[in-house]
């Protein structure tokens, strides 16, 4: 019997402009734990409301904590580009902060 996993990494904006990376195994909960402000621990409790910008799927739990800490080093201006799916911006910008 094979078990199929579900993990989701996702990015929100924040009512204050800023961004929430986190990870977790049920997308559609974690959305409601962070609109209605469940743990007031939260980055976003005091942030609320968020939007989500972006969500990627992944079977393999490494693989998807491995995207989390990677999205999570990148800049403001890389992250804005993965939300238009402006893959040109990403390389773009991947090959200036290489260079520094």
């Amino acid at each position: 019997m094979s078990t199929d996993y579900s993990y989701y990494v996702y990015m929100l904006e924040c009512q204050d402009g800023s961004y929430y990376t986190g990870i977790t195994n049920d997308i559609e909960r974690r959305m409601w734990e962070h609109h209605s402000g469940f743990n007031k621990e939260c980055y976003t409790y005091e942030r609320r409301p968020v939007e989500l910008k972006y969500s990627e799927h992944f079977t393999d739990i490494n693989s998807a904590i491995a995207r989390e800490k990677q999205l999570k080093g990148w800049s403001r201006k890389k992250k804005q580009a993965l939300f238009h799916e402006d893959w040109e911006e990403i390389k773009r910008l991947s090959i200036s902060s290489s260079k520094k």
